[in-house]
């Protein structure tokens, strides 16, 4: 058996632009300083042996040519379809026995699944002396994902790979690239959880599905290629489905908040950008309608606590919030949060109420 070796992938929070990176739109996601460590040693057999520190349940299997997903939240479905995704894409010879550790919360919005799918593949390549590119991990990871159930798109798998400490990343698609946006110093941003949990590879897959099905349904309704011309055109949505206007509607909106986010950033102009957070909260909310009464609540609790905006981060049905404060008003929105929303809850401050800072992610220079 070979020397142990590491490899370090973060979580992620996206400062704004939900549920459109599976439409090919840019979205702005930071890496968090919270991390999944895969511990791991190369295997001289085809063999895949996984323990984790926050799963009761143990992996061993055979690397085989295709292999078949568990039970819907299962933990091992992520480490299976890395295996699966290296193997279709390199077909290498040698498994990995490994250990996964992490201070991420879990189910949380904060793509823990995401990074431990990208790290199993990062370790498998690194068993194998593969040097996977950022391009190249980007062709198969977002499809990797489907193994586990989830129609979802690249931005995670970006982020946790390519993030630029004390940066957001302007990811695009459809080719992908990834621009670090230096974030002004005075800026603060806090994740808050709902306490509630945003487990989306069980019950609520099927419900984040929809969102996506329905927006590619207003597109051939309306007769238009992408949502890139959908940018560009002067388009009458009477003729769609509820659902489809509303997820048009939104994901319109929502593509157009990031644009204007990052001049936001550029500017230095914290105002415009909590407005824009707001705003997409709103959309999510009201349009898209993956928030809950819980992110409703904890968004509204961190603006009336003095916080420039907030909206809710990842996939929804529950996890984080997003919430950005100037220096002055942090602490006010944090005691606010405490006293309002968490007091009559089991609230533990160093895993529900994180100060962001952004990170390197995996394939940067101090990424592990």
């Amino acid at each position: 058996m070979s020397a142990e070796q590491i490899i370090s992938v973060p979580g992620r929070v996206n400062l704004i632009g939900e549920h459109i990176d599976y439409h090919n739109l840019p979205v702005l996601p930071v890496a968090l300083d919270r991390r999944i460590r895969v511990r791991f040693r190369a295997l001289a057999e085809r063999r895949i042996r996984c323990i984790s520190d926050s799963q009761s349940t143990a992996g061993d299997f055979a690397w085989t040519e295709a292999l078949e997903p568990g039970p819907a939240g299962d933990w091992l479905n992520y480490v299976k379809a890395a295996a699966q995704a290296v193997h279709d894409r390199w077909a290498p010879g040698r498994g990995i026995e490994a250990a996964v550790e992490s201070d991420l919360p879990l189910a949380a919005g904060l793509s823990s699944s995401s990074a431990l799918l990208v790290g199993i593949t990062l370790a498998l390549l690194r068993a194998n002396e593969i040097e996977g590119s950022f391009e190249e991990l980007m062709a198969v990871l977002p499809e990797a994902e489907y193994f586990v159930g989830t129609r979802g798109g690249g931005m995670d798998h970006a982020a946790v790979l390519a993030a630029r400490r004390d940066c957001a990343l302007l990811i695009r698609f459809a080719p992908v690239t990834a621009t670090p946006v230096p974030v002004p110093k005075d800026w603060v941003f806090l994740a808050a959880h709902s306490l509630t949990t945003a487990e989306k590879s069980t019950a609520l897959r099927a419900e984040y599905n929809v969102r996506r099905t329905a927006g590619n349904a207003a597109l051939v309704r309306l007769g238009l290629r992408d949502y890139r011309e959908a940018l560009n055109a002067g388009v009458d949505t009477a003729m769609l489905e509820d659902s489809e206007r509303r997820a048009f509607a939104h994901v319109v909106s929502e593509a157009r908040r990031v644009e204007a986010s990052v001049a936001a950033l550029g500017a230095d102009d914290p105002l415009t950008f909590g407005r824009l957070l707001n705003e997409s909260q709103a959309s999510l909310s009201g349009l898209l309608r993956v928030s809950t009464p819980q992110l409703d609540r904890l968004t509204a609790l961190a603006v009336e606590g003095g916080a420039l905006g907030a909206r809710l981060t990842g996939a929804g049905f529950g996890g984080f919030a997003v919430i950005l404060c100037q220096p002055d008003t942090v602490d006010g929105v944090r005691e606010h949060l405490v006293r309002h929303y968490y007091a009559d809850k089991a609230f533990d401050a160093r895993m529900h109420l994180l100060t962001v800072r952004p990170s390197d992610g995996a394939l940067m220079a101090g990424g592990g």
